[in-house]
């Protein structure tokens, strides 16, 4: 018997692993591999990417040549008929005021249409997914180990695949914060449309609601502060996910984070990072104030 650490044998002292050679040659085949399928399949993709593209190249341009007060009044405008509260429209407005007196208003207006678009896609992808997993059992089994390593995965792995895919730009990086903000959508979907009171559902049932009635009339306004919630996360998700997708080529408060990080410069980072919460806590108190306000909406309606 051969003599290892501690007295034990070496099969049970040292760990099996495949030779360097083998592992070597197993990375290069399904590199060259995937790298041959991307090419192959280029044209498919520049094509499926090209409306994300040009709607996030539209709004962006909408939000930063449009003149400041304009944005400025219509944010304003928009956090008060989602919250109609004067302590969000104040909160809100100080915010942005700080952000363009601190000359952040360009890269904030960029970081906004990403997070925007983002938002909008993650919530469209999401929520439909998270009734699935709601309305079925095995559908929340097969989905949860999948959302488990979305959420796990370090992001930065995230920008490897999509880098190679979709190249350097806005669109790459659009995937992988998209990717990265998704799951709490469907996680806080398929939680708040389960949390809906058993007894509402078979008084549904007994006025002879279909299915669809059932989701769109009981389980949905039900769960409105759940999926409210699930919004903010993915908001948060974004706007925390902004910064690493700058590293392949997205632009705005990301990109000056990123700069700050590599040059050190404490108070650039500073600024850039107010600015960013300044923009997460808008759409936080708003959304939150909006999904209370259609709950207590649908209360009285029903009653």
């Amino acid at each position: 018997m051969a003599s290892s650490c501690w007295g034990l044998p070496s099969l049970l002292c040292n760990a099996p692993e495949l030779s360097g050679s083998t592992l070597r040659q197993m990375r290069r085949t399904i590199d060259t591999g995937f790298r041959d399928l991307v090419r192959a399949w280029s044209p498919w993709i520049d094509a499926v990417t090209a409306p994300l593209q040009k709607f996030l190249n539209g709004l962006e341009s909408l939000f930063v040549n449009t003149p400041w007060i304009v944005v400025f009044v219509a944010l304003l405008l928009a956090a008060y008929a989602a919250s109609r509260s004067w302590k969000i429209l104040i909160g809100t407005a100080i915010g942005l005021f700080g952000i363009g007196w601190f000359g952040l208003w360009q890269d904030a207006m960029i970081t906004l249409s990403m997070v925007t678009v983002c938002t909008l896609i993650a919530v469209a992808i999401g929520l439909p997914i998270g009734i699935l997993a709601a309305r079925s059992d095995r559908a929340q089994r097969i989905i949860s180990p999948v959302l488990d390593v979305m959420q796990t995965l370090p992001s930065f792995v995230y920008l490897i695949p999509v880098v190679v895919i979709f190249g350097i730009g806005k669109v790459p990086g659009m995937i992988a914060v998209v990717i990265y903000a998704t799951p709490p959508m469907i996680r806080l979907t398929n939680l708040g449309i389960r949390l809906v009171d058993r007894e509402v559902i078979e008084a549904a049932d007994a006025f002879g609601s279909s299915e669809r009635q059932k989701l769109w009339n009981v389980q949905l306004p039900l769960s409105l502060p759940t999926l409210m919630t699930g919004v903010n996360q993915t908001i948060m998700m974004s706007l925390s996910m902004v910064v690493v997708a700058s590293m392949v080529g997205v632009g705005g408060l990301g990109r000056n984070v990123l700069q700050a990080i590599n040059n050190q410069f404490f108070t650039m980072g500073f600024l850039n990072g107010f600015a960013l919460v300044a923009i997460a806590i808008a759409f936080d108190r708003a959304s939150q104030a909006f999904g209370r306000r259609l709950q207590r909406h649908s209360e009285v309606r029903d009653d």
